[in-house]
C-alpha cells in the first residue's frame, strides 16, 4: 500500500479520497475549508494537514481535484503548494479538468524538481466518483503512469494513458465537446416527442435500444422529463470546461461551431437561474422556448 495525499475534497474529491483509504492506502488530505478535511479524516480514518505542502511531505503520490487552472497552480506552485513538500521521485496526479497548457507547465516544473506529473481528468460525475466508476484520461511519462495506475484503480472503471503531459486534458476536452452536443440533441428530441403527444417513456424505451442510445439518455431522461436539475455536473462548470476547449481550438485551428452554439444555450440557462443546475437542464431551456411558441 502507498502513502498518499489528496488535495481538494469537493463533490468528486471527497469520495475519491475515501476509496483510496478503503483500499488500504495511508491517506492524508488537505482541503481549503478545514472542517471538511477534519470530517473526512474522522469518517475514513486518515489524517488531515494544514497545507498542501504538509499533506505532500511524506507522500509517494499526491493527487488533486480542485476547480480551475489558478487553483491547481496555487496548490502546486503556491507558497504552501505541494511541490514544495514533495520528495524527489514522488508523483503528482491532477484530476482537475484544466488546460493542456497548464499540464505541460506543471510537468516541466515537476521535472525540474525531480518529481513526476500526470494529468488525469475524470469523467463520470458525482455518482461515478461515489460508485468508483470513473473514466480517467491520462497524460504523462510511461513510467509515472505505470506507477499510479494501480492506485487510480480504487475509483476507476477505465484508466488509460493517451500520450505525454497534456494528452489527458486534451482528451477530456473531446469528452466535453461530445457531451455538449449529445445533451442538446437529447433535449430537442424529448421536447419534440412531448410536442408530438407521444408516450415519452415508451419512446425512450425503444430508441435507447438502438443507435440513439447514450449515457445521457440512460441516466438523465427521467430527471429531464420531471424537470429536476438540482443534481449532477453544474452548468457553470461545464461552461468553464467549454471555455478551455475554445481556447485550445484557437491554438489548434479546430472548428467548434455546434459547441459554441450549445455554450450560448447554457448562458441562457444561467440567465434562467440555472448556474448550478445539471448540464441536462438544456431541456428546461428547450421546453421554455417550446411553451413560449404555444
Amino acid at each position: 500500500m502507498s502513502r498518499l495525499a489528496f488535495i481538494g475534497l469537493g463533490v468528486m474529491g471527497y469520495p475519491m479520497a475515501g476509496h483510496l483509504a478503503r483500499a488500504g492506502h495511508e491517506v492524508t488530505v488537505y482541503n481549503r475549508t478545514a472542517p471538511k478535511a477534519e470530517r473526512w479524516a474522522s469518517e475514513f480514518g486518515g489524517r488531515h494537514a494544514a497545507s498542501p505542502a504538509n499533506a505532500a511531505k511524506d507522500a509517494q503520490i499526491v493527487l488533486a481535484c480542485v476547480g480551475r487552472d489558478d487553483d491547481v497552480r496555487a496548490v502546486t506552485l503556491g507558497e504552501h503548494g505541494a511541490f514544495h513538500g514533495m520528495q524527489a521521485g514522488a508523483i503528482f496526479v491532477d484530476h482537475t479538468t484544466a488546460s493542456a497548457t497548464l499540464a505541460r507547465e506543471l510537468d516541466a516544473a515537476a521535472q525540474a524538481r525531480g518529481l513526476e506529473f500526470v494529468d488525469a481528468p475524470v469523467s463520470g460525475g458525482e455518482q461515478g466518483a461515489k460508485n468508483a466508476q470513473l473514466t480517467i484520461m491520462c497524460g504523462g511519462r510511461h513510467e509515472a503512469f505505470a506507477s499510479v495506475e494501480p492506485v487510480l484503480g480504487a475509483y476507476a472503471k477505465r484508466c488509460r494513458r493517451l500520450g505525454e503531459a497534456g494528452a489527458g486534458q486534451l482528451t477530456k476536452m473531446v469528452n466535453q465537446i461530445c457531451i455538449a452536443g449529445l445533451v442538446q440533441a437529447l433535449s430537442e428530441g424529448l421536447s419534440f416527442a412531448r410536442a408530438a403527444g407521444l408516450d415519452l417513456e415508451a419512446v425512450v424505451d425503444v430508441i435507447s435500444k438502438g443507435a440513439a442510445q447514450s449515457w445521457q439518455m440512460d441516466n438523465r431522461h427521467k430527471t429531464m422529463l420531471a424537470g429536476q436539475f438540482e443534481h449532477g455536473f453544474a452548468v457553470e462548470w461545464m461552461r468553464k470546461d467549454l471555455g478551455i476547449c475554445f481556447a485550445e481550438a484557437a491554438r489548434n485551428g479546430a472548428e467548434l461551431s455546434i459547441t459554441r452554439m450549445v455554450d450560448g444555450f447554457y448562458a441562457e440557462v444561467e440567465a434562467m437561474g440555472g448556474r448550478r443546475w445539471d448540464t441536462s437542464s438544456l431541456f428546461a431551456r428547450q421546453e421554455q422556448r417550446r411553451r413560449s411558441k404555444g
